[in-house]
């Protein structure tokens, strides 16, 4: 095998990959053994054709397509190897010749690792993140807990305001038709939430529990449903029921209710201690964020584009799973919505090619501050892992081979040049 590179322009560059004849023939015959048992050769039982006769009667281009493959799978990992190549996206593969009896050449289109420009890393100035806890976060956090443990109680005498939990009946239509999807029978809403279409929610406002009205929409032009968009609407309604919240007193008896602590004022100072770690640790990371921003900024780099693709597959992907979580499929979603799978891969390229420049600057940080992770902190973050699943150490060792590893020492060395940076930055 040869291996020809062609550096190109935005961090591209082409392999051009020569496989012997023989090693092509060979796949050939691979191919031949996969898929014997499903020719249909006349005179021979299924499976008991030979090659030979075979090729004879058919030619050998109904193999070609399973040789194409194993002998890419067989070649491309070391081509890409040979290359010296930083390599950061799958390949694009053009075959160039593939016949038995001939060399196999083909073209493998790659995107490199772009190299980074650093600014000055040392000494960059951002604004520190506040981390003091005020009368104003201690008090919101109280609203949050009598949220949490409020009770609604129904409301009699009065109509609908602004912030009930009311129970609905109504049905839509549009000329007079009733339409799909526009009718609910004691559905739960919250006025004001913004739920339902502009307009809507404030319509119920004024009107008492029993009584019958109508609610006057225009859907929006951008409505996902796109049959219903732009249209007038009327909607048949009747509240069947008014609730308001009733937040609980904030007094000993709440703070016993909700916590560990008998009085008020004890449940407070640990609130506040609370508030205070979390608001450190939350002021830690916007100083990072802060901090990395400055340096992606002063910073140059030419980010290829299959970089950047396959960082938005990633992350719709992971998207799509938390989705599926919730029992709707990424097609689902698309439809409800009216995204084009283009559409929502451009609501994720802002984020990463973010992320690429994260990494990518950190990573020239590491290099030059000759920043690795030692075999005793790799060693730790196994035992983190193993801690968390409640497994031995050498079982969950099992799971982190060589690649595994390699990948765990380069995230630990970028976290490790986080710190640098903070380290050496000017809080100010």
């Amino acid at each position: 095998m040869s291996v020809e590179v062609q550096k190109l322009e935005k961090n591209m560059a082409k392999l051009t990959v020569t496989v012997e004849a023989k090693e092509f023939d060979k796949a050939i015959a691979d191919s031949f053994k996969k898929n014997k048992n499903r020719f249909n050769v006349p005179g021979f039982r299924k499976g008991h054709v030979t090659q030979e006769v075979f090729e004879k009667m058919y030619g050998s281009d109904n193999l070609i397509p399973d040789a194409i493959d194993f002998s890419l799978d067989a070649t491309y990992p070391g081509a890409a190897k040979e290359s010296g190549l930083e390599i950061v996206s799958r390949p694009q593969i053009n075959i160039k010749n593939a016949k038995k009896g001939e060399d196999f050449v083909y073209e493998a289109l790659i995107a490199v690792r772009p190299e980074v420009t650093l600014g000055e890393y040392k000494g960059i100035e951002v604004a520190k993140a506040d981390e003091v806890v005020n009368d104003d976060d201690i008090a919101s956090a109280l609203k949050s807990e009598q949220e949490k443990n409020a009770r609604l109680i129904t409301v009699e005498g009065r109509p609908v305001e602004k912030g009930d939990n009311i129970s609905l009946d109504f049905e839509g239509s549009i000329d007079g038709v009733p339409f799909n999807g526009g009718k609910g029978e004691d559905y739960p809403l919250v006025i004001g939430s913004g739920a339902f279409i502009p307009g809507f929610e404030d319509q119920i406002i004024g009107h008492n529990a029993g009584e019958d009205f109508n609610v006057n929409i225009t859907f929006p032009e951008n409505y996902q449903m796109k049959d219903l968009a732009g249209k007038a609407a009327v909607f048949a309604c009747k509240v069947k029921e008014i609730r308001k919240k009733e937040l609980p007193e904030l007094d000993d008896d709440f703070a016993g209710e909700i916590s560990e602590f008998e009085t008020m004022a004890e449940y407070k100072e640990d609130l506040k201690k609370q508030l205070a770690e979390a608001k450190a640790k939350r002021a830690a990371t916007e100083n990072e964020n802060a901090i990395v921003d400055k340096l992606i900024e002063t910073s140059t780099m030419d980010i290829p584009d299959p970089m950047i693709d396959a960082q938005v597959e990633g992350l719709v992907a992971d998207y799509g799973r938390r989705m599926q979580s919730q029992g709707i499929s990424l097609d689902q979603y698309l439809q409800i919505t009216g995204m084009t799978r283009e559409d929502l891969n451009n609501q994720f390229k802002p984020q990463a090619l973010k992320q690429i420049k994260t990494r990518l600057v950190l990573e020239e940080v590491a290099k030059a501050e000759n920043i690795t992770a030692t075999e005793a902190e790799i060693e730790e973050e196994l035992q983190k892992i193993a801690d968390s699943y409640k497994m031995e150490l050498d079982k969950i060792k099992g799971f982190f081979g060589e690649n595994e590893r390699k990948q765990m020492s380069e995230d630990l060395a970028v976290q490790k040049a986080i710190d640098f940076l903070v380290e050496n930055a000017k809080l100010v």
